[in-house]
């Protein structure tokens, strides 16, 4: 049977998403910790709606998991709970404190965590007001030392919205197309001075997040015009003053599906090789 997990992590002390030998990372902790609750003979292989980088954090990440049904019927054991629940629960006790479950749940008939999704929404927050920064927030929160123009930044990031060829913003893998439909980008300045970025797309390729901020911090400081991020955009090659910003000022924070009877429909168009003509 198919489970879906829905998880937040703290990735300040992880490798990144996936796992890697001799490294901790979330994907490992979380494989180890369903194995042991299930007493699962082979490691229970997961499946993620988005492979975080290094230090990137997550508030509503989703994974899907087949795993034996008989195993998981028996985990409430004399109790009264759900096996839901008591996954829930007993993963909350051997999991480390900065990966925690949600909720698990079994997941509908055509659900894949990665494939049925519709869309991602990250956060990106900066701060350039050094004396308002939260040392409390140093874990998720980027620190620039000169003054940004956040609406200037804003503007900028509304030129990149729509149907593209993202190639100038993602790290290439031979075979895989770098065709997204961004379907919003905006900044703002929060109450406590931090500048947020809502970044969400249908889906997002390695670096992509990181490098559209990159591509507007330019323009907040003055350096570049408002067409600047457009202008790498339509020239579909890495510009050397578009920097990948730091990971730990990024989380992922929803993933969204769409109603059960259209989950498989889904799946089965992104997996299908995306172009402009599309």
């Amino acid at each position: 049977m198919r489970l879906r997990i829905d998880l937040a992590y703290d990735g300040t002390d992880f490798s990144g998403w996936a796992a890697q030998p001799g490294r901790r990372t979330v994907e490992g902790e979380l494989s180890t910790a369903l194995t042991t609750l299930l007493r699962s003979p082979e490691p229970v292989r997961l499946t993620v709606a988005g492979r975080t980088d290094a230090g990137v954090h997550a508030r509503g990440q989703v994974v899907h998991a087949d795993v034996d049904e008989t195993l998981y019927a028996v985990l409430p054991g004399r109790s009264s709970r759900s096996p839901e629940e008591a996954a829930r629960t007993r993963l909350a006790g051997i999991l480390p404190s900065d990966i925690v479950v949600r909720e698990v749940r079994r997941a509908p008939e055509g659900f894949d965590a990665r494939f049925s999704a519709v869309q991602r929404r990250y956060l990106y927050r900066l701060c350039d007001r050094t004396g308002s920064l939260d040392p409390l927030r140093r874990h998720d929160t980027v620190v620039l030392k000169d003054p940004l123009d956040v609406d200037g930044m804003d503007r900028a990031a509304h030129h990149l919205v729509g149907l593209n060829d993202f190639a100038a913003f993602c790290k290439k893998r031979d075979g895989a197309t770098t065709v997204r439909t961004l379907l919003d980008y905006r900044w703002e300045r929060l109450g406590d001075g931090t500048l947020a970025a809502t970044v969400v797309a249908d889906a997002f390729c390695h670096s992509m997040v990181r490098a559209l901020v990159g591509s507007v911090v330019p323009v907040g400081l003055g350096r570049e015009g408002v067409d600047f991020p457009r202008e790498v955009l339509v020239a579909r090659s890495r510009d050397p003053r578009v920097k990948v910003m730091p990971a730990h000022g990024l989380s992922l924070e929803e993933v969204t599906y769409p109603r059960d009877a259209d989950l498989a429909a889904r799946a089965e168009e992104a997996r299908a090789t995306r172009t402009l003509d599309d």
